[in-house]
């Protein structure tokens, strides 16, 4: 669809569905959870292993067909950990796995596909038993991870940096850098000394965002029907 034919109040119900399945069915599968969770679909986020915990403002662009997946495996009486800070944004087909420790700070941002872990897995030498070489992962406050990108084990990754779309990340990467390449190298520095506006900025008034949020559907689905909806979905005309 080229828009949405959904009238205002039939997305106001929506919403309210998916926040009441967010809450009652997703966000108690967190070990922690800070304020105001905002979920595109609750039912294709998937958290296997405990120690999963996220901060305020928590948001997850999920989709039925590209689910997101944050995953735990304590082995040998380890606590395997993923820690979220505030304002983190993934995308759809994200995965997270920890088989240690995983540390994400605020406002930082995954693009689709974007491929966190700690751990080999298996050894090179001895492939019959799992996690053999693991070292945690930082990333700092406010870094971004394009699309496809995975970061490998042992790896920090400096405040304000960017991974480009693609990469493979083996190595430490200072902060305001952005890296790209397999493996990744640095390309390009970001000034530090700019004004950087972060994702944090979108929250200072929660209460005036969901305000200008709500103003928006209502202008963008103003004259909007049910018939027309259904219409839409069910016999779609060109320009739909």
């Amino acid at each position: 669809m080229r828009r949405d034919h959904r009238p205002y109040w039939l997305k106001k119900l929506q919403l309210r569905w998916r926040r009441w399945r967010t809450r009652y069915f997703l966000v108690p599968q967190f070990d922690a959870i800070g304020r105001e969770p905002e979920v595109m679909d609750p039912g294709s986020v998937q958290l296997f292993g405990t120690n999963i915990c996220a901060g305020d403002f928590l948001h997850l662009i999920s989709t039925p067909d590209n689910c997101i997946r944050l995953t735990t495996f304590g082995h040998r009486g380890k606590q395997a950990r993923i820690s979220i800070g505030d304002y983190v944004l993934i995308s759809p087909g994200v995965r997270i796995s920890a088989e240690e420790s995983i540390s994400i700070g605020n406002g930082c941002m995954f693009a689709a596909n974007a491929y966190i872990t700690d751990s080999d897995w298996h050894g090179i030498y001895n492939r019959t038993r799992p996690f053999r070489c693991t070292r945690p992962v930082v990333l700092e406050d406010n870094v971004w991870i394009g699309d496809g990108a995975t970061v490998c084990k042992g790896v920090t990754i400096g405040e304000n940096s960017v991974v480009g779309a693609g990469s493979v990340v083996t190595r430490d990467v200072p902060a305001n850098v952005v890296v790209a390449g397999n493996p990744a190298k640095v390309i390009k520095e970001i000034n530090p000394r700019r004004r950087m506006i972060t994702r944090e900025a979108l929250f200072s008034d929660a209460a005036r965002q969901r305000y200008n949020m709500d103003a928006l559907d209502q202008m963008l689905l103003e004259g909007n029907s049910i018939f027309g909806w259904v219409r839409s979905r069910l016999m779609p005309r060109r320009g739909d």
